[in-house]
C-alpha cells in the first residue's frame, strides 16, 4: 500500500508539473501575442505618421514648385514687356528722325506725328504695366 501511495503521489506531482509547464507555455504565448499586437499597433501608428509627413512634404513641394513657376512666368512677362518698350522706343526714334528730316509732305508728317504720339502713349501704358509686374515679382520673391 505504501508503494501505491508513493506511486499515486508521484503521479499527482507529475500531473501538477505538467499542468504548471503547460500553464507557463500558455501564459508566455499570450504575452507574446499581446506584445505582437502592441508592436503591430505601434508600427501602424508610426506608418500613419510617416504617411502624413510624406503627404505634407509633397504638398509643400508642390507649393514651392508653383511658386518657382510663378516667379519664372513673372520674370518672362517682365522681360517681354521690356522688349516691347524697347521696340516701340526704337520705332519712335525712327519716326522722329523721319519727321525731322522734313523730306516728306505735310500730310505724311502729320500722320507720322500722330503715330509718334500713339506710340508714346503705348510706351507709357507698357511702363505702367512694367511697374505693376515688378511689384508682383517683388511680392512673389518676398513671399518665400
Amino acid at each position: 500500500m505504501c508503494y501505491k501511495l508513493k506511486l499515486f503521489v508521484v503521479f499527482v506531482l507529475f500531473l501538477n508539473v505538467q499542468s504548471f509547464y503547460y500553464q507557463q507555455i500558455i501564459t508566455s504565448k499570450k504575452a507574446e501575442i499581446a506584445s505582437e499586437k502592441k508592436a503591430k499597433k505601434s508600427s501602424e501608428k508610426y506608418q500613419r505618421k510617416l504617411n502624413d509627413e510624406q503627404k505634407k512634404l509633397k504638398k509643400e513641394e508642390k507649393q514651392v514648385q508653383k511658386h518657382q513657376k510663378d516667379l519664372k512666368n513673372s520674370e518672362k512677362t517682365l522681360d517681354a514687356t521690356n522688349k516691347k518698350i524697347e521696340k516701340l522706343e526704337s520705332a519712335n526714334q525712327k519716326l522722329a528722325s523721319k519727321i525731322n528730316t522734313g523730306l516728306t509732305s505735310d500730310e505724311t508728317i502729320q500722320k507720322q506725328q500722330i503715330k509718334l504720339k500713339e506710340n508714346e502713349i503705348e510706351i507709357q501704358k507698357l511702363k505702367l504695366k512694367k511697374i505693376e509686374q515688378q511689384q508682383k515679382l517683388k511680392k512673389l520673391k518676398s513671399a518665400y
